[in-house]
Formats: structure tokens, C-alpha cells, sequence
């Protein structure tokens, strides 16, 4: 038995662990961006956070208009996390893999429709006051 670390960012500290930490994130952004449905959400991302300044009353509607969005593009990181993680596992059929992709569906189905929800109720009261 050595007593290395499997892992050399367990014995990372400070401000190197932060920079390596964020060189991975920015890869499983780079990987994420292969998923169509990440790619889309991000589009449709990029469409709507400049609109929050516009359509946000105040500074917390603003806050609630923005995270609704990248709640949903967080969800969907976690759920292809999930998916990746299954598909590592193997290519057949599970009982129980089919339940944890169809679980993490779920996450981003209600993330979408509270991000719909509350951009629609912003709308309504732009326009109806």
C-alpha cells in the first residue's frame, strides 16, 4: 500500500486547487455543450438573461428571472452527470438505470416549468399591471 492519493487533487490546496478546480468545470462545460439538450437551453439562455434587466421591476424580480433560467441549465449539467454516469456502467437495460435517467428528466421537466412560470407571470405583469 502507498500512501498516494489516487486522486492528486485531494492533495491540492488554496489557490492551486481553485484553478484546477476551475479548468474541470470548464471542461464538463465544454462536455455538456456536446448534449443538444444543454445546447438548446443555453441558447435559449443567452436569449433570455439580457431581457431581465427589462422585464424586472426590481432587483429581485431581476435575481428570480435569472435564476429561474440557469436553474435550468444546472439541472440539466446534474442530469446528463446522471446520464453519463449510467451509460459508464453499461449499454443494457436496467430497471433501475431506466428510473434514475427517468428521475433526472423529471428534475429538468420541473425546472423548465418553473422557469416558464415565472417568466410568464413577469410577463403578465409587464403587460397587465
Amino acid at each position: 500500500m502507498t500512501d498516494n492519493p489516487v486522486n492528486p487533487q485531494k492533495t491540492r490546496r488554496g489557490l492551486h486547487r481553485l484553478w484546477h478546480a476551475t479548468g474541470y468545470s470548464l471542461q464538463g462545460l465544454r462536455a455538456a455543450w456536446d448534449e443538444k439538450a444543454f445546447r438548446t437551453e443555453a441558447v435559449c439562455a443567452l436569449f433570455l438573461l439580457p431581457l431581465v434587466p427589462w422585464l424586472g421591476r426590481s432587483w429581485s424580480e431581476c435575481v428570480l428571472l435569472a435564476a429561474a433560467v440557469l436553474l435550468v441549465l444546472i439541472v440539466e449539467l446534474l442530469n446528463s452527470g446522471i446520464e453519463s454516469a449510467i451509460d459508464r456502467v453499461g449499454p443494457e437495460w436496467h430497471a433501475l438505470s431506466k428510473r434514475a435517467k427517468d428521475l433526472g428528466s423529471a428534475a429538468v421537466l420541473l425546472a423548465l416549468l418553473l422557469c416558464a412560470g415565472t417568466w410568464l407571470s413577469a410577463l403578465y405583469l409587464k403587460f397587465f399591471p
